[in-house]
């Protein structure tokens, strides 16, 4: 057992977010689970302090089950971070690169990686999670068999890495979210670049989309992202996820959600949160 404060995370030990907890919340314990909704119910029900929760990929675009899950957790977001993505082929000891004929990967990890494995000519053996297929290696050792993964997956599982960094782009980079299941999280520090989740839902009338975002031009607010979902499987586009740079106390900000209130009938803050500093760099 630890005293260490607990962050969940979605995946095997060894994932992506499990590096990014270590990475970002080093006094924390990490805790796996199966599944997104399985991470955040162990925020709301206190088994974890925070969840790392990963929304969006430079190549393959957003995580489609996290945004679903996001407006209905009752969790707020606290912290945004970018974390560069490096994935790995490795093998049991012993095993030669020449030998492998087939490759054990997510299939979201796997297609930032097709150029490697076109090159390879190696055939897909789907798993659920990255770091699941480097522990379904390690469980069932096979001399004609890789896995991709993270290089901490091959450190817990006693992997050897014949290729590294084998993602197609260099900016490869997943944008995590912090989310607690406190309602009223402390603001960011004072004078920090922040950013503002929100999510709505037009009024039925026309050109409401029009006027509730009309507001965020003619105050100069800049938005950085804007998300239409179906909503209890209608197909009408009408539920949003936004985001926009400033804090909702902020005089422009404040009146764009004034002017976004009037044309909708659900608004909701879900995070105000210190950008993080990879926004400038990139």
């Amino acid at each position: 057992m630890t005293d260490k404060p607990r962050i969940a995370f979605q995946g095997d030990p060894g994932a992506n977010s499990d590096e990014a907890c270590r990475t970002y919340f080093p006094g924390y314990q990490p805790v796996p689970h199966a599944a997104f909704d399985e991470a955040f119910e162990a925020v709301k029900s206190g088994d974890c302090a925070l969840g790392m929760i990963p929304v969006e990929n430079s190549i393959v675009g957003r995580v489609a089950d996290v945004h679903h899950l996001l407006p209905s957790s009752g969790l707020k977001i606290i912290a945004e971070h970018f974390k560069p993505i490096h994935f790995h082929l490795m093998v049991n000891p012993g095993t030669r690169l020449d030998d492998v004929r087939t490759v054990i990967s997510m299939p979201f990890a796997a297609s930032q990686c097709r150029r490697t494995l076109k090159r390879l000519g190696v055939a897909l053996e789907p798993t659920g999670d990255t770091a699941a297929s480097a522990k379904a290696l390690a469980a069932h050792p096979d001399a004609a068999k890789a896995a991709i993964a993270p290089a901490l997956a091959a450190e817990l599982y006693g992997l050897d890495i014949v290729m590294r960094d084998i993602e197609d782009e260099a900016h490869n980079t997943t944008r995590f979210l912090v989310m607690t299941a406190d309602s009223d999280p402390a603001p960011p520090p004072a004078g920090a670049g922040c950013v503002t989740s929100f999510v709505f839902r037009v009024r039925n009338i026309p050109a409401a989309l029009y006027k509730a975002l009309g507001g965020f031009a003619t105050n100069g607010v800049n938005m950085t992202k804007l998300e239409s979902y179906m909503e209890n499987g209608a197909f009408t586009a009408t539920f949003f996820y936004a985001e926009v740079d400033g804090r909702p106390q902020d005089a422009a900000l404040a009146r764009a959600f004034e002017e976004l209130n009037f044309f909708s009938d659900h608004f909701e803050v879900l995070g105000v949160y210190a950008a993080d500093p990879f926004r400038k760099a990139a």
